[in-house]
C-alpha cells in the first residue's frame, strides 16, 4: 500500500506517494502529464513495486498538490522543485519517468542535475511545442479567466477526452472517468492553469536536447494522436543516448492501456 504525504517545497504543497521496496537499489520517480495526476500510473505501479522503490508525484497545480498563484509554473521551476523534494526525502539513484508533459519536466531535471538522474524514461513525451504567443499570454490577465478555462475544458468533458487519448475505448469505465475528473472539482486549479499558460516556456530546443547525455528510453503508442509518433522519432534523433520503442495498438495513455508492456520495457532498460 502506498504512503501518501504532502510537504512544502518552494512555498507550495507537493503531494507524493511512496511505494518502498526493502531491497531495491533503484528508485523510479513517476511524473504524470498535463491535466492528470498520480492516478494515471495506477495500473503500472503494481508491476513496478515488485522490483523498485517508487515515488509518484503530483506536480503543481495538478492532483493533490498546491495551486498557489505565487508559484512560477515553468518547467524549470517545477523540475527544480521535484529535485528538491527528492533530496529532502533522501533518494538517490533516480530513474525519472515522465508521461507526456511530465517527460519535458524529466528532461529539465536531467539538464539541471545530470549526475542525479541516472536514467530517464519518456512515455509519449511532449516535444517541440513553442511558448504560447503573447496575445494568448495576455489573456491570462483577464479577470475571471479561470471561469473561461473551466468552461473550455468542460466542452468535451472527461469521458470525451479519454475517448481521444486511448486507442482501446473498452478500458474506459466509471472508475477511470471519476479518477481523471476528481481534480477538476476544485475551482482553484483553473486560475493556476491560467498562470501555467502564462509562465510555461517552450519545450526544450534541439540544441538543449542534444546536450543531454542521460540514457533515455522513449516509449510510444503507434496510435498516439495527442503526441504523434513523429515527435518520438525527432526526440530519438535529438537525444544522443536514447532508444525508441513503439507499442502496437496503443494511444497516448500507455500506462493505462499497456501497463505490462510498459513494465517489461522499463525493466529491460534498467
Amino acid at each position: 500500500m502506498p504512503i501518501g504525504s504532502s510537504i512544502k517545497i518552494n512555498d507550495i504543497s507537493i503531494y507524493y506517494e511512496e511505494y518502498k521496496h526493502p531491497n531495491a537499489l533503484n528508485t523510479i520517480v513517476l511524473i504524470h502529464g498535463f491535466l492528470s495526476s498520480s492516478f494515471s500510473f495506477r495500473r503500472l505501479i503494481p508491476y513496478l513495486e515488485k522490483d523498485v522503490n517508487i515515488v509518484s508525484i503530483d506536480f503543481p497545480p495538478f492532483g493533490k498538490s498546491g495551486k498557489s498563484l505565487k508559484f512560477s509554473y515553468t518547467y524549470a521551476n517545477i523540475a527544480s522543485t521535484i529535485l528538491e523534494l527528492l533530496d529532502t526525502l533522501g533518494y538517490k539513484n533516480i530513474i525519472a519517468t515522465g508521461h507526456s508533459m511530465g517527460g519535458q519536466i524529466v528532461l529539465n531535471m536531467s539538464i539541471q542535475r545530470p549526475e542525479f538522474i541516472k536514467k530517464a524514461i519518456l512515455i509519449s513525451c511532449s516535444g517541440y511545442v513553442p511558448r504560447a504567443k503573447l496575445p494568448l499570454r495576455m489573456l491570462t490577465y483577464v479577470p475571471f479567466i479561470g471561469r473561461f478555462i473551466k468552461l473550455y475544458l468542460e466542452k468535451s468533458g472527461v469521458e470525451g477526452n479519454l475517448n481521444i487519448v486511448v486507442y482501446d475505448k473498452s478500458i474506459i469505465d466509471e472508475k477511470m472517468i471519476k479518477g481523471y475528473e476528481e481534480p477538476f472539482h476544485h475551482n482553484e486549479i483553473f486560475r493556476a492553469l491560467a498562470k501555467m499558460l502564462r509562465h510555461r516556456e517552450g519545450d526544450l530546443a534541439p540544441v538543449s536536447l542534444q546536450s543531454i547525455q542521460t540514457p533515455c528510453l522513449l516509449l510510444w503508442g503507434d496510435h498516439d494522436t495527442i503526441v504523434p509518433l513523429n515527435i518520438g522519432n525527432r526526440l530519438a534523433y535529438d537525444l544522443p543516448n536514447s532508444s525508441l520503442v513503439v507499442i502496437k495498438n496503443t494511444g497516448h495513455l500507455l500506462p493505462e492501456e499497456k501497463p505490462k508492456e510498459v513494465y517489461d520495457e522499463i525493466i529491460r532498460f534498467i
